[in-house]
């Protein structure tokens, strides 16, 4: 019989307090700059730098550090949405709704009233007040806005979020300049509020076993990682996605790409191929895209595409690691099977298919953990560092400047 991991999205809002036991040879990951790829911790310095290891089984500390109502948070989180443009715009709506034990949803902020018209009577919209979006950022008690404006004012919408004094849920990726996705995290810092940004994979129950895989040691040195997340987009896809020149890779590749730089950090070197399977007929859109992440004893391929047929059947998460191999395949709902050299966690020793938990909604889980950190009762899985290697690589991965 196989063995199986079980997770659900609210059981990964709650941490373990006891610390699991650190093997010989053992590896960590961590989660931001600081760490930049795998190394050997003793076990005092795993101590030491506790703050910066995937909190998804470990104990967090009550206070985030980042400012909270003065009734400590016990009560509905007042939360609303600016934009309705972007492709996963619905699907954040509809979680948040969904939660009504946790969110209070005051209102969204549609500009576009061609746009709006056209959306208002989805379910995850029916029934919602439109607002302005100075009378939304004006509602008293509100504490959280959803951005889910088109790529290229998402940065901008979220600042003023910011200055508002909200907690920001930033859709995926942070905009095409590096310096004004800096200026955003110091404002955040700043004013002591958390960007938490939109990547759907982090709380997918495959990839949190997989982290814990490669925290807790079990695949050993990980000495490759292999990637692909494609799709095929029809011509307004393509039209929109052909704005910014990183074609597929920004658009999409992203989502892996946040965890490929979660599990090896900021890569040493980044070499992209961005390739344009219709430029003869006048399409211009990078549309078969592969990057290459280089450091130090480990190598990783990032893949997307937008003309592969039925890609998401395919799509695909690989680890592998001197120890054992964590393969997710597909993404969504996940599949995973998981190579131990010997027994770890629970499974034993070998080639095995793991059971994993049915999803409850594809960002339940972060909305959730959102929730827990603007009440205090946990700090950010992935801090703003993170976040910042993540997008600097992702321009990179796309062939886009930097500064």
């Amino acid at each position: 019989m196989s063995a199986s991991f079980v997770i659900s999205f609210r059981s990964s809002c709650s941490r373990r307090t006891a610390k699991p036991e650190r093997t010989k040879g053992q590896f960590f990951f961590a989660r931001s700059v600081r760490r930049p790829h795998l190394r050997r911790m003793e076990r005092r310095d795993f101590i030491s730098t506790a703050g910066s290891a995937l909190a998804a089984t470990l104990a967090m500390p009550r206070n985030s550090g980042f400012a909270q109502e003065p009734d400590g948070g016990k009560g509905l989180i007042r939360a609303g949405q600016i934009g309705t443009k972007h492709a996963h715009a619905s699907g954040k709506m509809a979680a948040m709704r969904k939660f009504s034990d946790t969110f209070e949803v005051v209102g969204i902020a549609e500009p576009d009233d061609a746009r709006w018209e056209a959306v208002k009577g989805q379910p995850s919209y029916r029934g919602l007040r439109r607002m302005s979006e100075d009378d939304l950022l004006g509602t008293e008690g509100l504490q959280a806005v959803a951005v889910e404006t088109e790529v290229r004012d998402l940065v901008a919408t979220a600042m003023r979020c910011l200055e508002a004094g909200m907690h920001v849920h930033l859709d995926k990726p942070a905009g095409a300049s590096m310096p004004a996705c800096r200026a955003l995290h110091a404002a955040a810092a700043e004013k002591t509020r958390v960007i938490q940004m939109g990547y759907m994979l982090r709380y997918n129950p495959a990839f949190q076993l997989c982290y814990r895989a490669v925290r807790e040691g079990w695949l050993g040195d990980v000495f490759e990682l292999h990637t692909v997340m494609s799709k095929t987009s029809g011509a307004g896809a393509r039209r929109q996605i052909a704005e910014f020149s990183g074609g597929a890779m920004f658009e999409l590749g992203c989502h892996i790409i946040d965890s490929a730089v979660y599990i090896l950090g900021r890569p040493e070197r980044v070499t992209p191929f961005l390739r344009r399977t219709r430029e003869g007929e006048g399409d211009q859109l990078a549309d078969n895209c592969l990057a290459v992440f280089e450091y130090p004893g480990a190598t990783a391929t990032i893949r997307s595409a937008l003309v592969e047929y039925a890609g998401f059947e395919r799509r695909q998460f690989t680890v592998c690691g001197k120890e054992g191999t964590v393969d997710i395949r597909p993404l969504e709902p996940p599949k995973m099977r998981l190579a131990l050299s010997e027994s770890r966690g629970g499974f034993k020793r070998g080639y095995q298919d793991v059971k994993l938990e049915k999803s409850t909604g594809r960002y339940d889980g972060e909305f959730l953990d959102l929730a827990a950190i603007i009440r205090g009762e946990k700090s950010p899985d992935f801090d703003s560092k993170h976040d910042l290697a993540v997008h600097e690589t992702v321009l990179r991965a796309s062939g886009m400047p930097v500064d």
